[in-house]
């Protein structure tokens, strides 16, 4: 009988241990069965990275922390060209991507459509240079940044040394350097080259250009003016006055209008180009040619006197939206980019510093940062200076103007008239 009893005993012990290991929560409630029994989440991302580099990196992390959480998937888009126009066709649907980047309209734009992140823990590290950018006064954070930009020219350090031409220091001298590319290499070099098919990266030039004609010489100075929506546009024609007069002097490409962003790569690695606008991603350039150096050199002065000047800010970032149907999913994505690892692998896959303070890169143009460590960073001019929506009207007109439809003073008109009609809207 004491058998029979024991027996009955372990068996009842035996199905309470069973069903104990089959329930799904530990003594604290966790979910002890793993990702592959939690419910599946796609989260859709859009991102305004152009370049195929870049590309590659945010995809790579993506595949890694899909990896790593393996209910996640990401529905990743890059538009290029058409971000803009997309995220304004889904905020006027009041249907944003769980995760967008706010390319530096974090608060202006898209604060209405953002949460605020300031309970994050990556929040502790941000370099404080990004916090009137991506904070506001009552302290919501509106975006995660990814890396950081301090924009200016990229040119060929072969080239230059090749024609014996200095690192030019004011926008004179940028002038002069172009000609000489133009000379020596009896036109087998562009001086100056753009993809020109994407109409941003034309308004691009007019855009950082701005700041040195508008903005960072005390006797040109029209900041105030610019902000309070009382600015005339007189002086502006002499962006698109020199934008032609590069193209009427050979100092372009040839197919400033047709060529494409991919082209740019191994035009480089070719030595055929010798200045771009920005700074352009080496890793790519390095795989066809491992060779060839490149440099990066501060936006320079326009008027007599004037400084050097970065071009800044923050580079790509995420936000999340505020209607998202998964949001701590979608932060977790974002805590994930910023584990210190990670944030160091996009940083340094874009050859750009990071946006977290406790993140260390090795970054390629680091030298030429420390050269100019005296040179401040400002911010992009339609950001701080223009209403939303001027980016648009810096690429067509600029696009107009190199096809011979506009004048550089019908160029000033439009921008004035989209200036004044935009500003009124806000």
């Amino acid at each position: 009988m004491m058998k029979k009893y024991v027996k009955g005993f372990l068996f009842a012990v035996l199905i309470t241990l069973v069903l104990a290991g089959c329930g799904n929560g530990d003594e604290n409630g966790n979910d002890q069965a793993g990702d592959s029994e939690a419910e599946a989440v796609e989260l859709t991302l859009f991102s305004s990275v152009t370049n195929e580099s870049d590309q590659a990196i945010f995809e790579e992390v993506i595949e890694r922390f899909e990896e790593e959480n393996d209910h996640i998937q990401i529905d990743y888009n890059f538009p290029t060209s058409e971000y803009e126009s997309m995220m304004r066709v889904r905020m006027g649907a009041d249907d944003m991507p769980d995760l967008f980047d706010t390319h530096g309209w974090a608060v202006n734009r898209y604060g209405d459509y953002t949460m605020d992140l300031r309970d994050m823990d990556w929040v502790d590290n941000l370099d404080p240079s990004l916090e009137p950018i991506i904070t506001d006064d009552d302290g919501k954070v509106y975006a995660y940044p990814m890396n950081q930009a301090n924009d200016g020219l990229t040119y060929n350090v072969g080239i230059l040394e090749e024609y014996d031409i200095d690192v030019p220091e004011t926008f004179d001298e940028l002038m002069d350097a172009l000609r000489e590319i133009r000379d020596q290499s009896d036109g087998e070099v562009t001086p100056l080259w753009f993809p020109g098919s994407d109409r941003y990266s034309l308004g691009y030039f007019l855009d950082i250009m701005s700041t040195p004609l508008l903005v960072t010489h005390e006797d040109h100075d029209y900041s105030e003016e610019l902000k309070a929506g009382e600015y005339g546009w007189d002086e502006y024609t002499y962006l698109p006055e020199k934008l032609l007069q590069m193209q009427e002097e050979d100092l372009l490409n040839v197919d400033v209008l047709t060529a494409q962003t991919h082209e740019q790569t191994q035009l480089f690695a070719q030595d055929k180009i010798g200045f771009v606008m920005g700074t352009l991603p080496v890793d790519s350039i390095h795989e066809l040619n491992e060779d060839i150096e490149l440099g990066i050199m501060p936006v320079p002065p326009i008027h007599d006197g004037g400084e050097k000047s970065w071009i800044g800010g923050e580079r790509f970032t995420l936000a999340v939206a505020q209607n998202s149907d998964h949001p701590e999913e979608a932060k977790q994505f974002i805590e994930f980019l910023a584990q210190p690892d990670i944030a160091q692998k996009v940083a340094e896959g874009t050859n750009l510093p990071s946006g977290l303070e406790n993140v260390s890169a090795e970054i390629y143009y680091q030298d030429f940062y420390e050269e100019y460590d005296d040179v401040i960073v400002e911010p992009y001019f339609d950001r701080e200076f223009l209403p939303s929506g001027m980016w648009d009207v810096y690429g067509e007109t600029a696009q107009e103007l190199l096809s011979g439809r506009m004048t550089p003073e019908e160029v000033t008109e439009q921008m004035a008239a989209e200036y004044n009609r935009l500003y009124d809207e806000e």
